[in-house]
């Protein structure tokens, strides 16, 4: 499992024009799931993810976490951070997990969010998204 996490003013995701989904000031999280991820692997990412101190304090420090700052969490899920791109010039996406099991661990993973913060987002599993996003920063860590 894999979690590229953005500090954000502001992210959106649109779907076949229509904007589906927007935060404020927070993370927008990219999801790539892989075949072998587990709930367990969910738990302790997620637990990672809210409990990160990568909003400034009142000294400029990155001391705070979303829920400090009373942030936004936006959860994308995105298959090709899982691409293996060590052979040829076409990815293989072999390591992705299956739709149908990364859709169920994907729902789970926003369930778990929600509980820690409140206006959690997300895009459209499995559908062609257009992000907007302004990195604050930038700042970007990734989790695996």
């Amino acid at each position: 499992m894999k979690f590229v996490i953005q500090r954000v003013l502001h992210a959106s995701v649109t779907v076949d024009g229509v904007r589906i989904a927007q935060i404020g000031k927070g993370s927008l999280v990219l999801v790539g799931i892989g075949r072998e991820d587990t709930t367990a692997d969910a738990d302790r990412l997620v637990d990672k993810l809210v409990k990160l101190r990568i909003f400034e304090d009142e000294s400029g420090k990155t001391n705070r976490s979303l829920s400090d700052v009373n942030g936004s969490l936006l959860l994308v899920s995105q298959f090709t951070l899982y691409a293996d791109c060590r052979k040829g010039n076409r990815p293989s996406f072999g390591a992705a997990g299956a739709p149908e099991d990364a859709s169920r661990l994907f729902d789970y993973i926003t369930a778990r969010c929600r509980e820690a913060v409140p206006d959690t987002q997300t895009g459209r599993f499995g559908a062609e998204m257009q992000l907007e996003l302004l990195n604050d920063g930038p700042f970007t860590l990734i989790l695996e």
